[in-house]
C-alpha cells in the first residue's frame, strides 16, 4: 500500500507545470479536441489541454490569465527564405515603389550612405506597379553611375542592374543568354540592365560574398523578426554550408528563437555532405530535404508554359533545368532517402516535375514529396498529385499580389488550373501555406487573409477573386499549422496544441477566427511561445 502511494504522489508531482494558461479561447487544430479553454506545458510540450488547471499548478508555475484571448498553434511558414529576409531588412525594400523615379532615388540615398565603390543592393521592384514596362539601366544610371547597382526583383527571378554593373561584369551586346536565361534586349540588341532567372549570375557572381558574420547576423535578423509575427517555425527553401553552419551556431548560443526545417539548396556542396552523412533532425534544426528548380516565375515570365504568353507571344518561358538534369537530380537525391521540393510555377514546369516524380514514387507513398508554388496546373496534372501523394506548398499572397495581371498573362483557359487552393483540398492533397518572405511580407496573418478572402489589402475585388478558390479560415489555420508540420515529417511533434506535442503557439490580440476580415490584417500578436519559452512579448 504504501508502495502504491508513493507512486501515486511521484505521478502527481510529475504533472506540475512550468506554465499554465487560463481564461483562453483556444483553437487547437486538433479534430479530437477543436477548442479548449486553458493549457499547461511542463518541459517545452503540452501536458493538458482544457478543463481545470488546480493539479497542475505548483509554487514555480507561471500563471497566466489569458482574459479571453485568441490562442492558435505556433504558425508554420512551409516556404521562406530566411537569409534574403535578412538581405532586405539590412539594406532596402522597393515593394511599394510605384515609379522607377522613386527607385531611383531609393537607390541613390543608400549609394550615399556606402564607402566608395561598395554596390548598392536591394530587393522587390515589380514592374507592374508602373504599368508593367521593364526598366532599364539608365534609369538608376542617371543618378548612381560611380559605384555598380544590382537591385533583385520581387519574385527573385530577375534583377536590374545600371551600367556600371553591366560593364563590370562584362554584359554587352555580344553577351549570349545563358542556358536557363535570358537577358533583356532593347531593339538595337544592347543590354536594357534586366536579367532573367540564370542570367542574372552574369552579375551577380561579381557581387562581392558575404562574410560568415554577415550571414549568421542576418539569419538572425530574420528570426527575430519573424517570432514577433507568430511564426514559430519556417521551412527555409534553399540554405548553403554557411547557413546550416550559423543555424548550429546561433542554436548553441541558445539564440535561435525559432524552428529551422531547412532545404538543401540544390545538389553542390551541402548536399554533398548531407549525401554521405543522411538526415539531420533536430527540435531547432532539420534538415532531410533538398529544393531544386524547374522553372521561373511568372511576373517576369520565366513560369515555363506550354504555350506562349497571351500578353507576349515571343515567349512561353524558362525551364532553368533541363528535363534531363531534373531527373538525374530527383533520382539521385531520392536515392538517399531524402525528401524532393522543387520550384514549379506554369503548367509545363509542373508536369516536368509530376512526371518525373512519378518516375521515382511509382504510386501511393509516405515519401511526401513537394512541388514548391505549384500555381498553374493543367487541370489534368492534378491527378498526378494524388496519385503519387504529392504536396502542392502554395502561398496564399502570390494570388492577391498576382491577380492583378495574372489573367493577361495566362488567358482565360489556362488562369482555370491557376492558384487552385480548393482543388488540391477537395482532391485530397496536403495544402501547406506559406509566403515566400521576402517574395511576399513575412507578416503570416497577411497570408491568413488572403486565403479566406482571396482579396488584396483594400477587399478587391468584392467577394474575392476566383471565390470557389477561397479556403475556410478553419482550413485556412490548419495550412498554416498542421499541414506544414506533415509536410516537414513533423506532424507527431507539432502543428496542433495536443498533449505530448511541442508547446509550440501564439496569443493574439484579436481573434482572428472571428473577427471581420480586414481586421486580421492589423491584429497584433500579444505573445509568441517556443516550447512553452516566451521568444516575444508585445510592448504595450
Amino acid at each position: 500500500m504504501f508502495f502504491i502511494l508513493v507512486l501515486i504522489g511521484s505521478a502527481a508531482f510529475g504533472q506540475v507545470a512550468d506554465l499554465v494558461v487560463e481564461n483562453a479561447t483556444i483553437y487547437t487544430v486538433d479534430k479530437t479536441k477543436p477548442a479548449a479553454n486553458s493549457l499547461a506545458v511542463k518541459d517545452g510540450k503540452f501536458i493538458a489541454v482544457g478543463g481545470d488547471m488546480k493539479k497542475h499548478i505548483g509554487p514555480n508555475t507561471r500563471r497566466i490569465n489569458a482574459t479571453g484571448a485568441a490562442i492558435v498553434p505556433g504558425l508554420i511558414d512551409a516556404h521562406v527564405h530566411m537569409r534574403s529576409l535578412g538581405d532586405m531588412l539590412e539594406t532596402f525594400d522597393m515593394r511599394f515603389t510605384k515609379t522607377r523615379e522613386e527607385v531611383a532615388q531609393m537607390v541613390k540615398r543608400a549609394g550615399d550612405k556606402l564607402p566608395l565603390g561598395e554596390w548598392v543592393r536591394g530587393r522587390n521592384w515589380d514592374q507592374t506597379n508602373w504599368g508593367g514596362e521593364f526598366p532599364n539601366a539608365d534609369d538608376i544610371s542617371k543618378v548612381v553611375n560611380d559605384r555598380p547597382v544590382y537591385l533583385t526583383r520581387v519574385d527573385g527571378h530577375a534583377g536590374w542592374a545600371n551600367r556600371k554593373a553591366l560593364e563590370l561584369a562584362g554584359v554587352t551586346k555580344d553577351t549570349q543568354d545563358p542556358p536557363g536565361g535570358q537577358i533583356i534586349r532593347d531593339k538595337q540588341g544592347n543590354p536594357t540592365g534586366v536579367l532573367i532567372d540564370k542570367a542574372q549570375g552574369l552579375v551577380t557572381r561579381k557581387i562581392p560574398t558575404l562574410t560568415y558574420e554577415q550571414v549568421k547576423r542576418r539569419l538572425k535578423l530574420a528570426a527575430d523578426a519573424a517570432v514577433k509575427l507568430g511564426l514559430t517555425g519556417v521551412h527555409d527553401a534553399g540554405i548553403g554550408v554557411d547557413e546550416r553552419n550559423a543555424y548550429r551556431e546561433l542554436i548553441k548560443e541558445n539564440a535561435l528563437p525559432l524552428r529551422i526545417y531547412a532545404m538543401i539548396g540544390g545538389t553542390g556542396e551541402l548536399w554533398q555532405q548531407y549525401s554521405k552523412t543522411g538526415h539531420e533532425i533536430g527540435s531547432h534544426l532539420t534538415v532531410r530535404s533538398v529544393k531544386l528548380y524547374a522553372d521561373g516565375a511568372l511576373g517576369s515570365r520565366g513560369a515555363a508554359l506550354w504555350q506562349p504568353y497571351s500578353d507576349d507571344k515571343t515567349t512561353s518561358g524558362l525551364m532553368v533545368t533541363t528535363k534531363e538534369t531534373l531527373e538525374d537530380q530527383i533520382e539521385e537525391v531520392a536515392g538517399k532517402g531524402f525528401q524532393v521540393n522543387t520550384h514549379a510555377i506554369g503548367d509545363k514546369a509542373n508536369r516536368v516535375v509530376l512526371d518525373a516524380y512519378a518516375m521515382v514514387l511509382k504510386g501511393k507513398n509516405d515519401r511526401r514529396f513537394r512541388v514548391e508554388h505549384s500555381q498553374i496546373v493543367a487541370l489534368p496534372d492534378f491527378k498526378l498529385f494524388v496519385d503519387n501523394s504529392v504536396i502542392a506548398s502554395m502561398q496564399a499572397t502570390h494570388a492577391t499580389s498576382d491577380m492583378r495581371w495574372a489573367e493577361k498573362r495566362l488567358g482565360p483557359d489556362r488562369i482555370a488550373g491557376a492558384y487552385s487552393w480548393q482543388r488540391y483540398l477537395k482532391m485530397g492533397i496536403p495544402l501547406a501555406n506559406g509566403s515566400d518572405f521576402p517574395v511576399e511580407d513575412p507578416n503570416p496573418l497577411y497570408g491568413f487573409y488572403s486565403s479566406f478572402t482571396r482579396q488584396d489589402h483594400t477587399g478587391f475585388p468584392a467577394g474575392g477573386w476566383q471565390p470557389d478558390q477561397k479556403l475556410t479560415r478553419e482550413q485556412t489555420l490548419e495550412s498554416f499549422t498542421l499541414t506544414p508540420a506533415y509536410a516537414a515529417f513533423e506532424e507527431n511533434q507539432k502543428g496542433s496544441i495536443t498533449v505530448g506535442k511541442l508547446a509550440d503557439f501564439i496569443v493574439l490580440e484579436k481573434d482572428i477566427m472571428k473577427i471581420e476580415p480586414k481586421e486580421v490584417l492589423t491584429t497584433r500578436i500579444a505573445h509568441t511561445f517556443v516550447g512553452g519559452k516566451e521568444v516575444y512579448a508585445a510592448k504595450n
